[in-house]
């Protein structure tokens, strides 16, 4: 089994959870994936049977990861 862990920091942090949680319930092929606050930071853990599972998953949650940076810096923008 290949696991990998994903640390986010700053602003993006407080709303990964909550925004990335319905993503890590669902079902992916062959990768298992957890969630959860850690001080101010989120970790994302995942866990694949394989480096092409692997990848697809990291994949997966660093575009959710680039669109919440996107709208928390469109936001503050505007604020």
């Amino acid at each position: 089994m290949l696991r990998a862990t994903l640390r986010i920091t700053g602003a993006a942090a407080q709303a990964a959870v909550p925004s990335i949680s319905p993503e890590a319930g669902r079902e992916l092929p062959r990768t298992e994936t957890d969630i959860r606050s850690e001080g101010d930071d989120a970790i994302i853990t995942i866990t694949a049977t394989d480096t092409s599972a692997m990848r697809a998953a990291i994949n997966s949650y660093l575009e959710c990861i680039r669109i919440i940076e996107d709208i928390d810096n469109l936001t503050r923008v505007r604020s």
